[in-house]
């Protein structure tokens, strides 16, 4: 039975924290790499991929290569998942690249064709979303959907969820192509989670969230687990939802998506059993601990200064 939960580091190879890739059993249209930076250079060898590098912790220095061009693009970082969005950047097809820097990053990836350009986008041009309202309202980050950046396949966004609240949700799928209703596409979660802001807590806390999956006509899939920093959840196909944290501790998601359709775009269906709750979001207010920032000033590294 293939497994769709993966706990912190049980993907490790190469160096590398996490690695989601077509070796694992039923997956082929997405991507991800997460690796600490402070540990020494991370690499990215050229290939039939597009990536999206994004800073999770710190600051990220990229050295890349392509065709007989090259560059070095410094990425400003944050001190933690949840100090507002990071610079990121698109590195397309063919392209190799060397990582290093003083914190955690993440590489979202899918197979690609088309050759594109290297792309930065800063923070401060970064589209932030409050979406839901009452206890399903969270922020997200969509630096790399359609919207925002030109890819063939890759989708990326990231979402926070303060305590207590609930996200992904109502619970939903993209697993079938109806045309201008829904679109097929894998999706990756990769989480963490920590004790919410302005919250003292003991040194024991062990912060985390909860996550589920359930089956749809597309085939058969359970999750229901227990989340923390570092674990990967990979939806293939089904409904998934909702992801919520749990009081005292906020979540956090990376969102990596691609699929086999020829439109790039994020369209859904919800369960039918739970859409109703979207339209009770319009007598209800956003949370407002919502957008969360950086919660103190953060500056670059010395390795990274410069840009």
């Amino acid at each position: 039975m293939t497994t769709w939960f993966h706990p912190a580091q049980s993907l490790a190879r190469g160096g590398w924290q996490s690695v989601v890739d077509d070796t694992l059993e039923g997956w082929q249209h997405t991507g991800l790499r997460v690796g600490e930076l402070a540990a020494g250079e991370l690499t990215l060898t050229a290939g039939d991929r597009e990536r999206m590098i994004v800073p999770l912790t710190g600051d990220v220095r990229i050295e890349w290569a392509s065709a007989g061009d090259r560059g070095t693009i410094e990425l400003e970082g944050r001190a933690s998942v949840f100090d507002g969005p990071p610079d990121v950047a698109y590195l397309g097809v063919g392209t190799s690249a060397t990582l290093s820097g003083s914190g955690r990053v993440g590489v979202a990836e899918a197979p690609a064709t088309e050759v594109l350009s290297v792309q930065v986008l800063r923070r401060a041009d970064i589209p932030v979303e409050i979406r839901g309202a009452g206890r399903s309202t969270r922020q997200v980050h969509n630096y790399g959907t359609p919207a925002g950046l030109h890819a063939q396949k890759l989708i990326v966004c990231e979402v926070i969820t303060p305590a207590e609240n609930w996200s992904s949700y109502p619970a939903h799928k993209h697993d079938e192509a109806v045309p201008g209703v829904e679109s097929r596409l894998e999706e990756i979660y990769y989480f963490e989670s920590e004790v919410t802001r302005g919250a003292t807590a003991p040194a024991e806390a062990q912060p985390f969230g909860m996550f589920a999956t359930y089956s749809s006509p597309a085939g058969a899939i359970d999750i229901n687990a227990m989340v923390r920093t570092g674990d990967i959840a990979l939806v293939p196909f089904g409904y998934h939802g909702p992801a919520v944290a749990a009081p005292g501790y906020d979540l956090y998601y990376l969102n990596v998506m691609a699929g086999p359709d020829p439109e790039r775009v994020w369209n859904i269906t919800d369960d039918p059993a739970h859409g109703w709750v979207r339209a009770e979001w319009s007598e209800q207010e956003t949370d407002p601990r919502l957008p969360y920032a950086a919660a103190e000033p953060h500056t670059l590294n010395q390795k990274a200064s410069g840009r």
